[in-house]
């Protein structure tokens, strides 16, 4: 074992807080390259680092290709590596000596080297071909492997060998350990041993997050004795379902969220994971890129404004910032990515006090699907983005969640809530709390309203594929908006107030009768070709003078129940952005909304 390096860092604590600006050093080096750290010089690479603000690196173990970077006997050691060079040890104690942490890299399901000397450990899809992240045989792409074949000990041998070579670590990062369902033979033995069938797709399912959680057990009981005393991470199983994370908390000391907004997450999938995890109450920590697309995007860097914009809103999240890098074949860091990184972390470093020790404001609870949580889709994004650019403080939670002392709780219109849903709802209304509750959200089993509360009747789903929506309180010469979708009918009962009509078009557009490209527009007047039904209603608690079943005046008193609405669906967000910010700006004490 080498001996461990000492890092100078008088002000870290153990576990308590994550570096807030760290790099992810990416060295997936193939074995066709013969060069490998030929122009590495450690107290440069370290350098370059410590003059662009970053606290914390990640650096390379083993990679995608199955290759190993330290100074080892096996015969997975990259070929192109001098034989007189330990990369990994290096760079560890260079970041050391200038007070950078140095978590260590691992691929895990991902290993072109094990693949390709154990074919048999490739997954196996029902179709029997082998899992690979390609089009085909002949697309370049990763081989997935198996991790109920003998690869797991193979896995773990190469990480009991990097833990005991390092002695010391500041945390592993584990990657690619997604649930891998697998027909192969090795995970039919394994099924069948116990009691699952390997012909059922869900059995299949169920058994490779099993194996995975057997695996990450494992390793994660392997890595804590090495950890630094004052280390502030300990490991990470990356590309896990984050809907999983409430069950596999026990198995990492913090949560990293992986989110190239141009890499294929998009910009409104952080701010949405981000939210649905801080209840969870760990550390966590994102990954952006220097990217100008995604990651082994040799080339190309993000502009500075985009890169800082990114790294600014983790912060605001209370996340700490990861960028992604990649490293030269060569081993040398490329100036002008620094110049980029630095000039985005020297600005978060100036932001920092402001924030630090901060707690976040929930003005407003979001009930959410849970198994939402990897894959937000429009609703997601669209209720994300629409509160964000209302500067509205908000939380993402799941249905029965405790919302006590929250002001307003949203329901969007994928959230499906329960008998005992309705009634922790009621609880909340009783309380003085306010809902707003859009489209399918606020139907119940039976097809009525959700809540008594809403104040409204459903009549199914309109027979038009657009409709408009009219603002009562706006002038005739407003602009009624479309809504592109079919949307739920809601009638006012007596004492529920119209804040948005729904108007219908001339007729449905068919092959025997349209007009003009796309829809066939509304008059432009309600009065003219108004639907009966509305799309937007508001249930005040006290009584006030209220015209139903058309449009209605504003009430007199300013507390309100629910606001019911079938028209402003979530993934529709700049009409959202009307209805959201209506109500803040006229009612404050409004008690509940229905949004068809």
């Amino acid at each position: 074992m080498r001996a461990p390096s000492a890092i100078s860092h008088p002000k870290a604590t153990a576990m308590t807080r994550l570096p807030t600006r760290t790099v992810h050093l990416d060295f997936h080096t193939g074995p066709a390259i013969d060069d490998v750290a030929s122009n590495f010089k450690a107290d440069e690479f370290a350098a370059t680092f410590q003059q662009a603000a970053v606290q914390s690196v990640t650096v390379f173990a083993k990679c995608h290709h199955g290759h190993l970077y330290y100074e080892t006997d096996r015969p997975e050691r990259h070929p192109g590596l001098p034989k007189s060079l330990d990369l990994l040890g290096e760079q560890i104690d260079a970041l050391h000596r200038v007070g950078i942490r140095a978590p260590i890299y691992l691929s895990l399901q991902v290993d072109e080297y094990a693949a390709n000397s154990f074919p048999d450990w490739i997954a196996v899809a029902e179709d029997l071909r082998a899992v690979k992240l390609s089009r085909g045989v002949f697309e370049p792409g990763w081989q997935v492997l198996d991790m109920s074949s003998p690869y797991a000990e193979y896995f773990e041998a190469q990480l009991d060998e990097v833990l005991n070579h390092l002695g010391v670590v500041d945390g592993v990062f584990l990657d690619m350990c997604w649930d891998q369902p697998s027909a192969s033979t090795w995970a039919i033995s394994r099924m069948r041993a116990t009691g699952l069938d390997p012909a059922d797709a869900g059995d299949r399912a169920l058994h490779a997050r099993a194996v995975a959680h057997g695996y990450m057990s494992r390793y994660q009981s392997m890595i804590m004795p090495h950890l630094a005393p004052d280390a502030p991470m300990s490991v990470w199983f990356n590309s896990r379902p984050t809907t999983a994370l409430i069950e596999e908390i026990k198995y990492v000391s913090h949560v990293e969220i992986e989110a190239l907004p141009t890499g294929g997450w998009g910009h409104g999938y952080f701010p949405h994971v981000a939210r649905f995890v801080a209840p969870l109450g760990v550390p966590m920590l994102a990954h952006t890129g220097r990217f100008h697309k995604s990651w082994g995007d040799s080339g190309g860097l993000k502009p500075p404004t985009a890169l800082k914009y990114e790294c600014c809103q983790m912060l605001a999240h209370g996340v700490s910032a990861g960028i992604g890098d990649l490293l030269h074949p060569r081993g040398r860091l490329e100036p002008a990515s620094y110049e980029l990184i630095g000039d985005a972390f020297r600005h978060l470093a100036r932001c920092e006090p402001f924030v630090t020790d901060g707690r976040s404001v929930t003005e407003v609870a979001v009930l959410m699907d849970p198994a939402l949580g990897d894959a937000p889709g429009p609703v997601g994004v669209g209720i994300v983005r629409a509160l964000q650019q209302l500067r509205v403080q908000f939380a993402l939670v799941p249905p029965d969640a405790d919302c006590s002392g929250v002001p307003l709780v949203i329901i969007p219109e994928t959230t499906v809530i329960d008998r005992m849903g309705a009634g922790r709802l009621d609880t909340y209304l009783q309380a003085g709390g306010h809902v707003l509750v859009a489209g399918a959200a606020g139907v119940n089993a039976d097809g009525g309203a959700l809540l008594e509360a809403q104040g409204v009747d459903v009549e199914g789903i309109s027979p038009y594929s657009h409709t408009f929506l009219w603002d009562t309180a706006g002038d005739e010469n407003q602009f009624p908006h479309v809504m592109y979708e079919p949307t739920l009918q809601l009638t006012a009962r007596p004492g529920t107030e119209i804040l948005f009509d729904s108007m219908n078009p001339y007729f449905e557009r068919t092959w025997e009768h349209f007009s003009g490209h796309d829809d066939t527009r509304s008059t432009s007047h309600p009065v003219m070709r108004p639907s009966r039904c509305a799309a937007t209603l508001r249930r005040s608690r006290p009584q006030s003078s209220l015209r139903t079943g058309g449009t209605a005046q504003l009430p007199t008193a300013n507390c309100c129940d629910a606001v019911s609405t079938g028209c402003c669906q979530f993934h529709c967000c700049a009409s959202m952005d009307r209805v959201i910010w209506r109500q803040r700006s006229s009612t404050r004490g409004t008690h509940a909304w229905s949004i068809c």
